[in-house]
């Protein structure tokens, strides 16, 4: 449940911008200004969005993988372990990822989950 609450707070939450921070001419620029990469007519803008939908579809697949395999039976689970730790490890590394380019939110949601599928893996090593 987790992975999919990050998943819809990052959804709608990261083209958000604060007046505060005095950055629409940034953003205006990144929206306006139009590049041809391959082919392709992109603004930095548009890789920006694109990105952040790549993750949030990112984080879906976990929420599946990881109900899924909380839902395998203990034989099968056991056979599975590879996959609970691929997933430990990358979301180690998705942690670490927030803790140095974004803020507190996005580290502190992925800290939990990575504390969650580590004792998860963990659980299932020892059953």
């Amino acid at each position: 449940m987790l992975l999919v609450v990050f998943a819809a707070l990052h959804t709608f939450g990261f083209r958000q911008v604060d007046p505060q921070w005095g950055i629409e001419s940034l953003i205006s620029s990144m929206q306006s200004i139009h590049f041809d990469t391959m082919g392709s007519d992109r603004t930095y803008w548009d890789f920006f969005v694109g990105f952040g939908l790549f993750f949030t579809i990112f984080l879906l697949f976990t929420a599946v993988l990881a109900w899924q395999l909380g839902g395998l039976s203990h034989p099968t689970l056991a056979v599975m372990r590879g996959t609970g730790w691929a997933l430990v490890i990358c979301f180690a590394a998705v942690t670490i990822l927030a803790f140095r380019y974004a803020f507190v939110v996005p580290t502190v949601f992925s800290s939990v989950i990575l504390v969650c599928l580590t004792a998860a893996a963990w659980l299932a090593e020892r059953t």
